[in-house]
């Protein structure tokens, strides 16, 4: 079985590492680490083109702050599982879209994601990646959600 753990250092997420974490699987089960940094967009940069160098360094930044992310939860996950039924994964592009993708291509039996529990004009605003998973996955999703933390709105 594959299992496809997308995370994003947030508590949400590591709720789903710790449901991943907390169950038994199939012998021989491969789990993925990922997380998708979104990309740097130079037209939002206008006419201050003195912002274009820095938003590349901080973008850079991203992606290796990224990879220390996705170490630690690969290293949780390999303690348990071993190593060889762990890949991490660090990606650019845009979260709903590389997560489907990726599932798709590796191929993944299972997409496990933690949701943020946005309601109302925030959701609207920043949309719904688990939302979108779930609509659109090639596989099965599972949610994870806080109970102890009220949504946020």
């Amino acid at each position: 079985m594959n299992i496809l753990l997308a995370v994003d250092g947030s508590p949400y997420s590591k709720a789903a590492l710790d449901a991943v974490l907390e169950r038994p699987w199939p012998v021989g089960s491969s789990f993925k680490v990922l997380t998708v940094v979104e990309p740097f967009h130079p037209e939002y940069a206008g006419w201050q083109t003195a912002y274009v160098p820095l938003a590349v360094e901080v973008q850079r930044e991203q992606m290796a702050s990224a990879r220390g992310l996705i170490d630690s939860s690969a290293a949780q996950l390999t303690e348990k599982f071993g190593a060889e039924a762990v890949s991490l994964e660090v990606v650019e592009g845009y979260i709903k879209d590389r997560i489907l993708d990726i599932a798709k291509h590796w191929p993944a039996d299972l997409i496990v994601v933690g949701s943020h529990g946005r309601r109302g004009f925030t959701k609207f605003l920043l949309g719904s990646v688990s939302e979108a998973i779930v609509a659109h996955a090639p596989c099965s999703v599972e949610i994870v959600k806080l109970r102890e933390h009220p949504p946020v709105n």
